[in-house]
């Protein structure tokens, strides 16, 4: 009996993937533990092994196929003994659902998969009333010849999106204009609650033809997108800002580095950075300051046990997070160590999903960019972020005395939905602490 290979899911929210290369062919035999296809999410690419033995009878999604859902058939293995070529027919009565997603153009699927919250819904005029779709499916009816606005929208607000058009052209819906006219109604009558923005129609008209590129989002940007617009939407966020001298933490750091042990090559088992001491400082505080280290949620506080702090790193195309857990138990060398080897790893998109999922807070330092100071988001479920700008020597006045130091500004973004002033100035200051006199984080 043929044995068919589907689209796993790499992580609890994942919902579809890129299948980016296939590393056996057709004919190929595999065992299980093999090695058989890369499959990339919006933030990581993974490897995917086979579980069965077999050989390849027939792969059903080709290498480069985008938005292929979870659980659909992405290929067929003919078990021992059995034709390879009989177990390959058999695979495709099996797949319609798994073939039905790879079909349209891979890049006609980015504007499909764009998560509602993250756009504005667009609006389509079909004979004075307003029925929104979205993009791809307007162009999908036009080709077809169907009329929107008989068709019943399943998205949010009752958009219409592409399933909508595609189960219509199927002779799902496209005829039922007296059931579908209802719907159009609470549509537009939802439209005032929609995010605010410009459609791409209304943004294009600004501009000239010719005078610009169509660059479709990826998965990560509209990931990225989807999350910050809703964060800034739902989490009342709360700002506080302070300057820390960082003469004792940089002087420290040059005694740490000229005594780190080094290997026959004379390589130093450690080099730490600044970005290193100040998630070691971050999570001292969060342990210090136990009530500030909470998510939020509707039901309860949920009040964490350790400090798991994750680091923006830049990528292309967007940013991932990965995260050092339990950092308030982590020796310096071991956040240093482990933050190059996930920098490393996200960079290649190789990072695994719990490598970069969850956290309790988390920092953003652009002071090797130069930055000053900025405001970072909060991303849920945290209810902290710290952003940190770049050290520089200020001119400040110490003990009536105008002294140069070297100075570094940070701002705490809360919720302030759990995280108030106070609490997020206690917790700040806390950091300030450490920053400032740095053997506390070696004790």
């Amino acid at each position: 009996m043929p044995i068919n290979i589907t689209m796993p899911a790499l992580s609890p929210t994942m919902e579809e993937g890129n299948l980016a290369k296939w590393l056996v062919k057709e004919g190929d035999q595999v065992k299980s533990g093999d090695v058989i296809a890369e499959i990339e999410t919006d933030k990581a690419t993974m490897e995917v092994e086979a579980v069965d033995e077999g050989t390849v009878a027939k792969i059903v999604v080709p290498a480069g196929t985008e938005g292929v859902k979870v659980n659909a058939l992405i290929a067929v293995l003919a078990a021992e003994g059995e034709d390879v070529s009989a177990a390959a027919k058999g695979g495709n009565g099996a797949a319609p659902v798994a073939k039905a997603d790879p079909a349209p153009a891979p890049k006609a699927e980015a504007p499909a998969a764009a998560p509602a919250p993250a756009v504005a819904p667009a609006a389509a005029s079909q004979g004075g009333n307003r029925v929104f779709s979205s993009p791809l499916a307007r162009r999908l009816a036009k080709d077809a010849g169907i009329d929107l606005s008989a068709i019943a929208g399943s998205g949010p607000h009752g958009r219409v999106v592409k399933s909508d058009v595609e189960a219509a052209a199927a002779g799902g819906g496209a005829k039922a204009a007296p059931a579908a006219a209802p719907s159009a109604a609470p549509a537009a009558a939802a439209a005032p609650s929609a995010p605010k923005g410009m459609s791409e129609e209304a943004v294009l008209k600004l501009f000239e033809p010719g005078s610009y590129e169509l660059v479709p989002h990826d998965g990560m940007r509209k990931t990225i997108a989807k999350r910050l617009q809703e964060s800034k939407q739902t989490i009342p966020h709360f700002y506080v800002s302070l300057d820390c001298q960082l003469d004792a933490l940089l002087a420290l750091r040059t005694q740490l580095n000229d005594a780190a042990p080094k290997s026959k090559d004379g390589a130093p088992a450690y080099k730490l950075s600044v970005n290193d001491m100040v998630i070691k400082a971050l999570a001292l505080a969060l342990r210090d300051v136990p009530d500030a280290n909470v998510s939020w949620t509707d039901v309860n506080m949920v009040k964490h046990k350790h400090a798991d702090v994750g680091v923006a790193v830049s990528i292309p195309g967007g940013l991932i997070t990965p995260i050092i857990r339990s950092a308030e138990t982590k020796t310096l060398s071991a956040i240093s160590n482990e933050m190059k080897d996930l920098g490393k790893r996200a960079k290649e998109r190789k990072l695994k999903p719990e490598e970069y999922q969850g956290g309790t807070t988390a920092v953003s330092n652009m002071g090797m960019m130069g930055v000053k100071n900025f405001a970072a988001v909060v991303n849920p479920p945290h209810a902290t972020i710290l952003a940190v700008g770049a050290g520089e020597q200020r001119v400040i006045v110490k003990n009536g005395q105008m002294v140069i130091a070297n100075m570094m500004s940070v701002t705490l973004s809360t919720d302030h939905r759990c995280v108030d002033g106070a609490l997020g100035a206690e917790l700040l200051g806390a950091f300030r602490g450490y920053i400032e006199n740095p053997m506390g984080m070696l004790v």
